[in-house]
């Protein structure tokens, strides 16, 4: 006989002599708030508390309170505490900030458009007009570097978004798996934490190293294809933008298919086990048992209070992550889109196809921002799910 089994004996032999009214008067079964709040100082919650002071450093007056203390109080209460309208139109003022921050460059834009019209007139009026055309050159040069450099800005501006997603995520992983186990899905945490932690690294890394720099090359190109009628490349920039879409989709595809699979043969394995554990201690140990089978249930209980408040906190760091910078991409893209759509009366057709196409390859940048965003949100809500279901097996 193994130590295993004769522990097992030792303690089935101990609790089966404890008087059980002595067991029903000392044990008395705690408050699962107040379990949830120890659980949750327990917890070593220093990263992710950094995460949310530089949100509240960079968007405080535009993010509800991500207290989690009050987040559980709210959840207890049936509520989460803010109003998703209220959030949304949140989102609508700082696009409407950015807009107001961005006009400048479409202004820029637009003058600097108008200058090469202007040349472009004189280049025809005189038809050896060689300074005339060497200004327009350069006036279509500083018009396209001006449109060039916030394009940049914005696809760094994805690419810190998606690094700061995958950091977030990665840090309040091993927590919330933490608390997968205490509510009894150590199969699922097993089976999903390589699946998640491998998933956010290299679809994240994928993202920044082969999405971006295909969408960056494609609006290049299009640039470039309206400098010479003679070398026309908006078929090819078509195309890496195409490859762009597909792979995007392609990532949000194997994440959400991978992580429901492994997700759903957890959490069965783990209700079955949960309940199996249950039965054969309120069965077999008299009173003592049925004690420990509410106070498992407590503690579950608190452990799902905990895990609900930490998905809701992290649902809306994810959100203010992805939608803030996205706001600001999307503000570049009307800029674009307005800019083209302005300067084309004036006979430029170059120009407004330029920026048109730039414009366009912005937001498959955007969409790439929404989309991982989309992704890790799909992967705390599987999470959450899973540790739901496995309790409701039970």
């Amino acid at each position: 006989m193994n130590i295993s089994m004769k522990i097992i004996i030792l303690l089935l032999l101990m609790f089966t002599f404890i008087n059980p009214a002595s067991a029903e008067q000392n044990m008395e079964l705690p408050d699962p708030g107040k379990l949830a709040e120890k659980q949750l100082e327990l917890l070593d919650l220093s990263q992710v508390e950094g995460f949310i002071r530089e949100l509240d450093m960079e968007l405080g007056e535009y993010l509800p309170d991500l207290s989690l203390i009050g987040l559980m109080n709210n959840i207890r209460e049936g509520n989460l505490g803010f109003e998703w309208r209220d959030f949304f139109n949140t989102l609508l003022r700082y696009l409407f900030r950015e807009l107001l921050a961005a006009s400048s460059l479409l202004g820029k834009i637009v003058v600097l458009a108008v200058v090469c019209v202007v040349l472009k007139n004189l280049q025809a009026a005189f038809e050896k007009g060689t300074t005339s055309k060497l200004a327009y050159a350069i006036t279509y040069l500083a018009m396209i570097t001006l449109a060039l450099g916030s394009f940049t800005l914005a696809v760094d501006t994805a690419r810190g978004a998606i690094d700061q997603m995958v950091s977030f995520m990665q840090s309040i992983m091993p927590i919330i798996f933490t608390l997968m186990v205490a509510v009894g899905g150590p199969t699922s945490a097993a089976l999903l934490h390589p699946v998640i932690v491998a998933a956010l690294g290299v679809f994240g890394t994928l993202t920044n190293n082969i999405v971006f720099p295909l969408i960056y090359l494609s609006a290049v190109l299009g640039i470039v294809g309206q400098i010479s009628d003679g070398f026309q490349v908006s078929r090819f920039a078509g195309l890496l933008r195409q490859i762009g879409i597909t792979l995007i989709g392609l990532f949000l595809t194997v994440f959400v298919g991978t992580l429901s699979l492994y997700g759903i043969a957890g959490s069965v394995a783990d209700g079955i086990a949960l309940r199996t554990a249950k039965f054969l201690t309120g069965s077999f140990i008299p009173v003592v048992g049925k004690m420990l089978s509410d106070a498992v249930e407590t503690v579950v209980g608190a452990s799902l209070l905990v895990t609900s408040a930490l998905h809701v906190m992290a649902v809306i760091v994810i959100l203010a992550m992805a939608a803030f910078p996205g706001l600001k991409i999307l503000a570049l893209v009307i800029i674009y889109k307005l800019a083209a759509a302005l300067i084309q009366p004036f006979g430029d057709t170059q120009m407004s196809e330029a920026l048109d196409a730039m414009g366009n390859s912005l937001i498959i940048v955007f969409a790439a921002v929404i989309a991982v965003g989309l992704m890790f949100f799909v992967a705390l809500s599987a999470i959450v799910g899973v540790g739901n279901m496995t309790v409701m097996l039970r």
